[in-house]
């Protein structure tokens, strides 16, 4: 079974396309009109070997928030729906990943009990244009709409840059590991018998 979604959004703020194929190659195609995010993104697919396309048109002349807040909405939504009953998957992903300087844990249990725990402090309030304080928004609209338990902890770091692309990839290689199908389990991984 293909596991891949898309999913359109259309507000009075933004116009989003966005695909998701779990099981890809690390391809991505991405125009958001945030070049920092876009960069993250690109991490996210290479690092899962997620296939991510991503065609937004937002506000920007605002700022960045919106446009940033619908792609982890559109993300989020097209995980869950790639993702099914979630039937064999190993449902748990844990990774840990340095960038120079700076250290970055995420955890996650696809577990359709959305929760987002983020610890840790930039040092900078941007990284070029990008308002740091949207990495919470992304991350937290991520967790609501995939309805996963999301953990992301930044360990230590100087460059706020660093910090954040520790965080996506790790984000990534948690999800790889989170969505693999896993022969071993048989049906739904849980003892309810549903997530």
């Amino acid at each position: 079974m293909e596991r891949v979604a898309s999913v359109d959004r259309k507000t009075n703020e933004t116009n989003i396309q966005l695909s998701l194929g779990i099981d890809g190659e690390g391809f991505s195609e991405l125009e958001t009109g945030v070049p920092f995010l876009s960069h993250m993104l690109d991490l996210f697919a290479k690092h899962g070997q997620f296939d991510l396309t991503v065609n937004a048109k937002g506000d920007i002349e605002v700022d960045d928030h919106h446009t940033t807040e619908d792609i982890g909405i559109c993300l989020g939504q097209a995980l869950r729906e790639a993702l099914g009953d979630k039937r064999g998957i190993k449902r748990y992903g844990n990774a840990f990943v340095p960038m120079d300087e700076a250290l970055a844990q995420v955890v996650v249990d696809l577990s359709n009990r959305p929760h987002l725990e983020l610890r840790g402090e930039f040092p900078s309030q941007k990284v070029g244009s990008f308002d740091t304080e949207l990495v919470h928004e992304f991350l937290w609209k991520l967790a609501i709409e995939a309805r996963m338990n999301l953990h992301v902890i930044v360990h230590y770091g100087q460059n706020t840059h660093h910090m954040i692309e520790a965080v996506f990839k790790a984000l990534a290689r948690a999800l790889d590991e989170a969505t693999t199908i896993d022969p071993r389990v048989k049906g739904i991984p849980s003892s309810k018998g549903m997530l």
